[in-house]
C-alpha cells in the first residue's frame, strides 16, 4: 500500500493542477479558442483532472506528484542546454530520461469527464435572497421528484429510470460548481442513453439554475447540522443587506475581515440581544423595536429564512430560527452555533471545524468566548468543490 502523502502536499497539488487548468482555460480563451458559455469561458476538452481520484488513491497522487517533478526537471535541463554547448547532447538526453523514466500516471484514473462549464464558478455570491428565489424555483420544478425533503422520493420518483439522489448530504460538495449547473441545464442519462434526470434548459435562466443550487446547498447544510451536529463541509454566510450605525446601508459581504456574531431575536423587546463587543461585529437578523440600536441590521427580509435553512430549521418562513446566534470567522464562513436559551459560548459551540489540530500558540487558557475565538483562528477552513481546493 502506498504511503499517504502529508494532506498540505495533497492540497497544494490540488491547488497547483486547477490553477494550471484555469490558467490554461483563460490562454485558451484569450487567443480565442475557448468562447464564452453561459459567462464565462468555456473548458475546450473533453476530461479534465480528476481531483476526487487523487483524494482517495494515495498511490496515484504520488504518481503525479513525481511525474511533474520529473517534466521540471527536464524544462530545466532542456532550459541550460542552449548555454552549455559541450554538454548539450548529453543534457537532452538526460531531459529524455527523465521524461522516459517518470511513473505517468494511468490517464483514465488522473482524467475525468468533462463538460463545457466544467471549470464555471457560481456568479450568484450566495446571497439570502437568490436562497429563497431559488428554493421557489425547487418547489415548482424539482419537488415531484426529489421531494420536498430532497430525500429523492417525490411522487414522480418511481417513474424515473432510476432514484433522484438524496441532495441532504455532502453530494453538492462533491462536485464542481460548473458540472451541477450543466446537469441542472442539460440534464443526466444513464448508461445506456437512457434519461435519468430532465433538463431546463429553455425553462429556466442561468441566474435561477445558480439560485436552485444556492438553495441546495443552504438546504444540505442545515440537514448536516440537523442530523449531525456539525456543518461537515463549510457554508458562508448568506450575504444581505444591512444598515449599520457606521457605513449606513452595505452588504453582509462587505463585512469581511471581520468575526460577525448574527442574531435571531426571540421575541418582539429588546431582552436577550447581544450587545456589542469589540471582538465581533454584532448583527440582528431583524429590527426590534424598542431595542437599543445595533452595530447592524439586516434591511433584508430573505435573511431570516435564509438562516433558518443553513441551521436546519426552516419551518414557519424563519420563524423557527428564533433565539439562535451564529459566529462567522474574518473569512466570511460560518463556524459556530448558539441555541435559543443560552447567553454563553464555549468551544463546543464550534460547529464547523477544520481537520487540522488547533494550533499551539502559547497563550494562556481562555474561557468561553476568548476560547472559542481563539479555537476558530487557529483552525482555519477552506472550501473544496469536486475535489479542489477553492
Amino acid at each position: 500500500m502506498a504511503q499517504a502523502l502529508p494532506p498540505e502536499v495533497i492540497a497544494g497539488l490540488l491547488e497547483g493542477l486547477q490553477a494550471a487548468q484555469q490558467g490554461l482555460r483563460a490562454l485558451l480563451h484569450g487567443a480565442g479558442l475557448a468562447p464564452e458559455v453561459h459567462g464565462q469561458p468555456a473548458w475546450p476538452f473533453g476530461h479534465r483532472v480528476a481531483a476526487e481520484m487523487l483524494l482517495v488513491d494515495a498511490g496515484l497522487a504520488r504518481r503525479v506528484l513525481l511525474s511533474l517533478l520529473c517534466v521540471g526537471l527536464a524544462v530545466l535541463v532542456l532550459g541550460v542546454s542552449p548555454f552549455w554547448r559541450r554538454a548539450r547532447t548529453p543534457l537532452w538526453l538526460a531531459a529524455a530520461a527523465l521524461l522516459i523514466a517518470a511513473p505517468w500516471p494511468p490517464a483514465h484514473l488522473l482524467l475525468a469527464p468533462a463538460v463545457a462549464t466544467s471549470l464555471h464558478r457560481s456568479p450568484s455570491g450566495f446571497t439570502a435572497q437568490g436562497i429563497v428565489r431559488g428554493q421557489a424555483v425547487y418547489q415548482q420544478h424539482c419537488v415531484r421528484c426529489h421531494g420536498a425533503d430532497g430525500r429523492g422520493e417525490g411522487p414522480d420518483a418511481a417513474q424515473l429510470a432510476m432514484w433522484p439522489p438524496n441532495l441532504n448530504g455532502a453530494l453538492l460538495w462533491k462536485r464542481l460548481d460548473g458540472e451541477l449547473f450543466w446537469r441542472l441545464r442539460h440534464g443526466m442519462q444513464g448508461q445506456g442513453g437512457t434519461q435519468t434526470m430532465p433538463g431546463f434548459e429553455g425553462q429556466l435562466g442561468d441566474r435561477e439554475l445558480w439560485e436552485v443550487l444556492d438553495y441546495l446547498q443552504a438546504r444540505a447544510a442545515g440537514r448536516m447540522l440537523r442530523d449531525l451536529g456539525t456543518w461537515e463541509r463549510p457554508v458562508r454566510v448568506p450575504d444581505a443587506l444591512v444598515d449599520c450605525r457606521h457605513g449606513g446601508r452595505r452588504s453582509l459581504r462587505s463585512l469581511a475581515g471581520q468575526r460577525l456574531r448574527i442574531a435571531v431575536p426571540a421575541g418582539p423587546g429588546p431582552q436577550g440581544l447581544p450587545g456589542d463587543d469589540p471582538r465581533l461585529v454584532s448583527v440582528l437578523a431583524h429590527a426590534v423595536p424598542g431595542a437599543d440600536t445595533p452595530e447592524c441590521v439586516a434591511a433584508d427580509a430573505q435573511l431570516l429564512p435564509a438562516l433558518a435553512l443553513v441551521l436546519g430549521v426552516e419551518a414557519e418562513a424563519g420563524g423557527g430560527a428564533a433565539g439562535y446566534q451564529l459566529i462567522a470567522d474574518r473569512a466570511g464562513w460560518l463556524r459556530a452555533r448558539g441555541q435559543p436559551g443560552r447567553t454563553e459560548w464555549s468551544e463546543d459551540d464550534l460547529v464547523c471545524r477544520s481537520t487540522a489540530a488547533p494550533r499551539a500558540d502559547g497563550l494562556p487558557a481562555a474561557d468561553g468566548l476568548d476560547a472559542l475565538i481563539r479555537r476558530m483562528d487557529a483552525e482555519p477552513v477552506r472550501l473544496v468543490r469536486g475535489g479542489f481546493p477553492h
